[in-house]
């Protein structure tokens, strides 16, 4: 696993974002989601975990990053989560090559917030 880059690439386009509430302390909720999303061994990704800002970043393939923010929020901490289209060349077919990803995001990022609650409230 290679590290991924904070910046995100020159042609970038956000195609989803999506946030939530978990009910533990922002940096025990940061701790948590990073074992969750950390690519496991012989999985090719880019992989960068930015504890100054609790931002976490997967990036594989040719089109696909998604990045992980957690906040802290009233309520406990705010999971914020965006996919982007970084395809450098044929922007345009990210989005169509990623459409069943991009499908099932939401559903999995509500089973995310349900695992991290689980682990941390």
């Amino acid at each position: 696993m290679q590290e991924a880059p904070l910046e995100r690439p020159a042609k970038n386009t956000p195609v989803l974002a999506l946030a939530g509430v978990v009910h533990a302390d922002p940096d025990t909720t940061y701790d948590a989601l990073a074992d969750l999303v950390t690519p496991q061994a012989g999985q090719a990704s880019f992989f960068l975990r930015h504890d100054e800002t609790r931002t976490l970043v997967v990036q594989g393939g040719w089109w696909y990053r998604g990045e992980y923010r957690v906040l802290p929020d009233e309520e406990g901490a705010r999971v914020e989560h965006e996919l982007v289209n970084v395809a450098q060349t044929a922007h345009w077919a990210g989005p169509i090559t990623g459409r069943a990803v991009i499908a099932d995001t939401p559903a999995l990022f509500h089973q995310l917030l349900t695992d991290l609650a689980a682990r941390v409230e």
